[in-house]
């Protein structure tokens, strides 16, 4: 054990991990985030409020369960830029680790229990490729890692690439994504309980497109996403 704790001192001297966010070295029990950078994300307790501002967005427009954001995402912000990384910066730790922290706030609401299986909104296969993970899947092994629900990387998927959300409206929004997503096998669905997890919501296009597939092939649908824009 002593020869154990020296190696992993000596490698955190001279090879040492740093905050994501901040850039500060990492303290040997710390992982992608230092403690001073997670005590300032602006968490939601989205999940103390079933009429919370996530849930709102969807109304009327996919039929849920429960919806919750983790983080407000404000333009410029520690949260905003954390997102560009874990999608642009070869970050992909940084959605595991915000899905382990987020578990251990959501569990005492007991939704894991109710759940069959967690779902992330799926890029195209082209873009896969190319960044080398689904940012939106990053988050959703996180959680799956700390509730023990199981993930499912495959059933959804994206039949066609995109443009991006970000300069489009409600309505181009909408028509930008209708259509793109597929279920590989929905009866492996059908009378579940899923968990569809994305990166961030701001409209609400790409999650009830998505959702609804789902629920037209029989299941029932919860979201979590990372951040609320």
């Amino acid at each position: 054990m002593k020869i154990s704790s020296f190696l992993k001192d000596f490698v955190h001297v001279f090879l040492p991990k740093v905050c994501v966010s901040c850039d500060v070295s990492l303290l040997s029990h710390e992982e992608v985030l230092c403690t001073e950078c997670i005590y300032h994300l602006p968490m939601t307790d989205f999940h103390l409020d079933e009429q919370n501002e996530t849930a709102q967005q969807l109304w009327g427009k996919l039929d849920f369960k429960q919806a919750v954001s983790m983080l407000y995402l404000a333009k410029s912000s520690r949260v905003a830029k954390l997102v560009h990384k874990l999608k642009y910066g070869n970050e992909p730790d940084i959605g595991v680790f915000l899905g382990q922290y987020y578990t251990k706030i959501l569990q005492p609401t007991g939704i894991f229990e109710q759940l069959d299986m967690i779902v992330p909104v799926p890029i195209h296969k082209s873009k896969l490729r190319k960044r080398g993970y689904n940012q939106a899947g990053q988050f959703a092994r996180g959680l799956s890692k700390v509730s023990g629900v199981p993930l499912n990387e495959d059933i959804l998927i994206r039949t066609k690439v995109t443009e991006s959300q970000t300069q489009k409206n409600r309505i181009e929004r909408y028509d930008n994504v209708e259509g793109v997503f597929a279920l590989r096998r929905p009866s492996l669905v059908k009378g579940k309980h899923i968990l569809l997890v994305d990166d961030v919501l701001t409209t609400g296009a790409t999650i009830c497109v998505a959702g609804n597939q789902l629920v037209q092939a029989g299941a029932a649908v919860s979201v979590a996403t990372i951040a609320r824009a």
